[in-house]
């Protein structure tokens, strides 16, 4: 069954209030983009799966960047990175950033999303800049600013960079042997350079 199927698509009308409308078309975008990745998702087919017209999704989000954008930014699994910041001392937030961040890419639950993020980022310029934005400024700078680190912009740019590209050629591209390693192994590689960009001494060579 893939993640479009049982979708039972409403007749026309009027729905049940604007909120709730919004939330059935971000959840079959959500779908959508997982399945079907960003250049196969249409505005036309999450209408159809969320039982609206197609202008109604306009109405709301304005064009499929706009979608794609809301759908990037609604309760996305990495934002709960942040919180790690708090969790225990920033001396050891690379290994507990890093193994979060692993284990979010393997959780059947929201892997498929994250692979379907990479992947859009990859297909079009303009979903990868609303990836790169959303990565930097809503994931990586508030965590560089909660460990109150110096230089915290460009820490949050070099940590997100070094994650998305592990990411890529891990889960993405499968290249051996990083693919190969089981978790904890790879934790263990990534977690010191991720230490590095977030607490380190970045002065240049």
């Amino acid at each position: 069954m893939t993640m479009l199927e049982g979708v039972t698509t409403r007749p026309g009308g009027r729905r049940p209030g604007a909120t709730r409308t919004r939330v059935d078309i971000l959840a079959a975008a959500q779908r959508s983009f997982a399945e079907h990745g960003y250049v196969l998702t249409t505005i036309r087919g999450v209408a159809r799966a969320a039982g609206v017209d197609p202008a109604l999704v306009l109405q709301f989000f304005g064009s499929k960047d706009g979608l794609f954008d809301a759908a990037l930014r609604d309760d996305p699994p990495v934002r709960a990175l942040v919180t790690l910041a708090g969790e225990g001392d920033p001396s050891d937030l690379g290994p507990r950033l890093a193994a979060r961040y692993l284990e979010l890419w393997e959780d059947p639950h929201t892997g498929p999303r994250m692979l379907a993020v990479v992947r859009a980022a990859t297909a079009a310029p303009s979903a990868s800049a609303m990836v790169t934005a959303f990565m930097t400024d809503e994931v990586m700078l508030p965590l560089a600013r909660a460990i109150g680190a110096d230089q915290a912009e460009l820490r949050a740019a070099l940590t997100g960079a070094y994650l998305f590209g592990v990411a890529s050629a891990r889960y993405v591209l499968g290249v051996a042997p990083l693919a190969a390693l089981d978790r904890e192994a790879a934790v263990t590689y990534v977690a010191p350079v991720v230490q590095h960009h977030l607490t380190g001494d970045l002065t240049p060579p």
